[in-house]
């Protein structure tokens, strides 16, 4: 099995990866797609030109096990899809009680995808507020493995009360990563707390061919390279104490939102940055 295959958190050396949020946008056709590929093609370009891709119809609607099966052999050796969990999960009053919505997200086929499954990022509501016991029961509900396969869970919480010592503390207890938000609108987290990292940029803008400007890409690559070697980028903004047990870990980089028609164009670019 090739190195680049194996689950997150348990490769001899941590990789960084880069994608975009899906596949299907028609103002990518015939800038990010060639002119005039099948619709049905345009998952198998997209992961040959970017790293990973974040799934987002998941978190919308149920999936089955043979369209899992079909997106990995789409798919070429060594590519990885980050899965957003399905909002009948997250966005509920009590996320104590997800374990039965939790139990049908996890049994709808994801573990199909087999070496290209990578992390699992449980999306809140922006309404969410943080609450300890409530973050622990839930935290305590996900699991680190299905049908014999690892599974890396993140979490991305969009309400400012998060942005406390205590939540870190929590994450890092469980070995789940929080999502590290550049966003106008939610708070940025840069903690490390689990076996990977996972970032979501979220601010390319018109204008710009490559959705960022060179200098704020060059800046994400350093970035991305400090946290795969297992530091804490100095200028992003950490909430608990330096973790005393830091180690190299995978990166996970999209380019979500923002000037989404960019976004492949952003993501090709920090790829060639990283090289």
């Amino acid at each position: 099995m090739r190195s680049g295959s194996l689950p997150v958190g348990h490769r001899p050396e941590p990789l960084i990866r880069v994608g975009i949020g899906g596949w299907t946008f028609a103002p990518w056709r015939g800038r990010f797609y060639p002119t005039g590929l099948p619709h049905g093609r345009e998952l198998a370009h997209a992961s040959r030109q970017v790293t990973a891709i974040e799934i987002n119809g998941t978190f919308y609607r149920a999936q089955n096990p043979a369209t899992f099966r079909t997106w990995r052999d789409e798919t070429p050796d060594g590519f990885v899809f980050a899965v957003k969990g399905h909002r009948a999960v997250t966005n509920r009053k009590a996320l104590s009680e997800a374990g039965p919505a939790l139990e049908t997200f996890l049994n709808s086929g994801l573990t199909e995808l087999g070496d290209k499954l990578g992390p699992i990022n449980w999306q809140l509501a922006p309404t969410k507020r943080f609450d300890p016991d409530e973050m622990a029961a839930f935290l305590a509900l996900l699991p680190p493995e299905r049908a014999g396969r690892p599974l890396s869970h993140a979490i991305e919480v969009r309400h400012a009360s998060f942005a406390v010592p205590a939540f870190v503390d929590l994450a890092r207890r469980h070995r789940v990563a929080i999502v590290c938000a550049e966003s106008d609108a939610y708070p940025a987290i840069a903690d490390s707390t689990g076996d990977f990292v996972y970032a979501r940029l979220q601010r390319s803008r018109p204008g710009e061919p490559d959705g960022y400007p060179g200098p704020e890409l060059d800046a994400w690559a350093e970035r991305a390279r400090t946290w795969q070697a297992g530091a804490v980028p100095p200028d992003l903004p950490r909430v608990g104490p330096e973790h005393a047990a830091a180690a190299p870990r995978d990166v996970f980089v999209f380019f979500i939102s923002g000037e989404k028609a960019a976004n492949p164009a952003a993501a090709l670019s920090l790829l060639r940055r990283l090289g």
